[in-house]
């Protein structure tokens, strides 16, 4: 704690005065331990009645060489213990554990902070697993890294198929032929493995194909696979399945079913919806047909029933469908890229 001063008033100035005054400072700073004994020190040394004001008012009194030879040397001695003053505060303030820059302060009103809200994905899928669950449908999951048994030979893919070349799919560094699925369809071998007939099952999941990047693809995309196994499952039931979907997703709206080709499924049809960008017209994302493939489908080939060992008297039918094309029909979104470009103001739309 820092003592009283030297009575300089009583003294007057000299060499030896100052030269105590020096010896003072250098004392009481060694003992200063805190901010509280840093302010009291400068009071009596720096403060406006302090010991360094009383010196420098003694000054005028003084003859002119007298003056300007104490005057010079109170200034350095002044300059100095400022410096080490100053030194002294600022150790304390970055040791001081009150309020500093990365501090909070507890008497501030708190703050308020955004809830969190579900990405358009999110959204679309919630409303086909509940629009296929209203029908009895089950979700069921499986591996994003596939063998290319489950993801091409369980299928009916044969290895000369385009779809198992590298410029079409990610493949694993790796001796057993590791890739990334390129469809939720190894999920229907996986679980019809597991599990014994009559089964629903819906797979929701992400997907990875050698795609390019626009407005209607993507090499990462969202896939909702669907399987039904039974007695006497027929096209007639996968019809009557696909119009309730779009008719609960989309309202009313003008499907078609194409006959097509999928080595897993035979017969094979695709489903078209009626652009709802466009409204039939034509648009970049239809490609001016007026109509968007949602999905295709058809009835599971008996090869894939011989693989799980079913009993030849099932049957079943199986669709996939991609999740970013379902939520642009039912947005109104002329393209995908949206949905992965995490720009707010697209998303807010959403809340």
């Amino acid at each position: 704690m820092c003592r009283k001063g030297i009575a300089t008033k009583a003294m007057g100035i000299s060499d030896v005065i100052i030269d105590q005054l020096e010896h003072d400072i250098e004392e009481q700073l060694s003992g200063v331990d805190n901010t509280g004994q840093l302010e009291q020190f400068r009071i009596l040394y720096l403060g406006r009645k302090g010991q360094f004001a009383q010196l420098f008012s003694e000054l005028q009194s003084l003859p002119g060489d007298e003056r300007r030879k104490y005057g010079a040397r109170l200034n350095v001695l002044f300059q100095r213990t400022q410096e080490k003053f100053d030194g002294y505060k600022s150790r304390f303030d970055k040791a001081k554990p009150g309020i500093t820059a990365t501090a909070v302060d507890i008497t501030l009103p708190g703050q308020s902070f955004p809830r969190g809200f579900p990405h358009p994905l999110m959204l679309v899928l919630r409303q086909v697993v509940e629009i296929f669950g209203n029908v009895g449908f089950r979700v069921a999951g499986g591996p994003e890294i596939e063998t290319e048994y489950y993801n091409f030979d369980a299928l009916n893919i044969g290895p000369e198929h385009p779809a198992r070349h590298s410029q079409d799919t990610f493949y694993l560094a790796s001796p057993s032929r590791l890739l990334l699925r390129t469809h939720t369809s190894p999920v229907q071998i996986r679980f019809m493995e597991a599990h014994r007939p009559p089964l629903a099952v819906i797979i929701p999941g992400r997907c990875y194909r050698r795609d390019a990047i626009d407005a209607a693809h993507s090499p990462m995309f969202y896939q909702v696979e669907g399987l039904m196994v039974g007695e006497n499952i027929s096209l007639a039931y996968l019809k009557g399945i696909i119009e309730y979907f779009a008719k609960q997703m989309f309202g009313s709206t003008a499907l078609r079913f194409r006959p097509s080709y999928f080595p897993f499924t035979e017969p094979s049809v695709e489903v078209d919806i009626r652009c709802t960008i466009c409204g039939g017209k034509g648009c970049s994302v239809c490609k001016q047909s007026g109509w968007l493939e949602v999905l295709g489908a058809g009835l599971v080939h008996p090869a894939l029933f011989h693989r799980v060992q079913y009993p030849e008297n099932i049957t079943g039918f199986a669709f996939g469908m991609g999740l970013e094309r379902i939520a642009m029909l039912a947005y109104g979104i002329d393209d995908m890229r949206l949905f992965y470009e995490n720009d707010v103001r697209f998303l807010e739309q959403f809340r």
